[in-house]
């Protein structure tokens, strides 16, 4: 299984589409067999769930994501799973163990504005108002 956590410094990011850096983890038979970072392509509609498709991902792990990512991942049959928060070492460790609970996303319409990795271009209904 391959897992993208979105990563800001030590811990899991609460803007997934926003956040720095994915770090990509590989597990198998409950053994962490590789372990990388890769730089965030940049967040525009559709193009993270693709990039990371392309790279193998089965699962993001994610403290907030959108309702439209989470479609577009569905898409890809690559599983999320929200609501996580703390330092990365301690979401992979209990990815290893299966013992991993997600909960209620962090994100709201619009919470990441300003924030980390700028959008390049809106398509949200409301871009005219200044909120995207």
């Amino acid at each position: 299984m391959r897992v993208a956590i979105p990563t800001e410094g030590d811990f899991v990011s609460m803007h997934f589409g926003r956040c720095p850096i994915f770090t990509l983890v590989d597990i198998e038979n409950g053994k962490v067999v590789k372990k990388e970072e890769i730089i965030n392509p940049g967040h525009q509609l559709g193009a993270i769930p693709q990039f990371l498709y392309q790279k193998g991902v089965d699962c993001v792990v994610a403290g907030g994501i959108g309702s439209r990512a989470i479609s577009f991942f569905a898409q890809f049959n690559i599983k999320t799973i929200v609501g996580v928060s703390g330092k990365i070492e301690e979401i992979i460790e209990q990815l290893r163990k299966g013992t991993l609970k997600g909960g209620k996303s962090f994100c709201e319409p619009g919470s990441g504005k300003g924030y980390g990795v700028d959008k390049t271009e809106c398509h949200h209904p409301h871009k005219d108002e200044g909120r995207c």
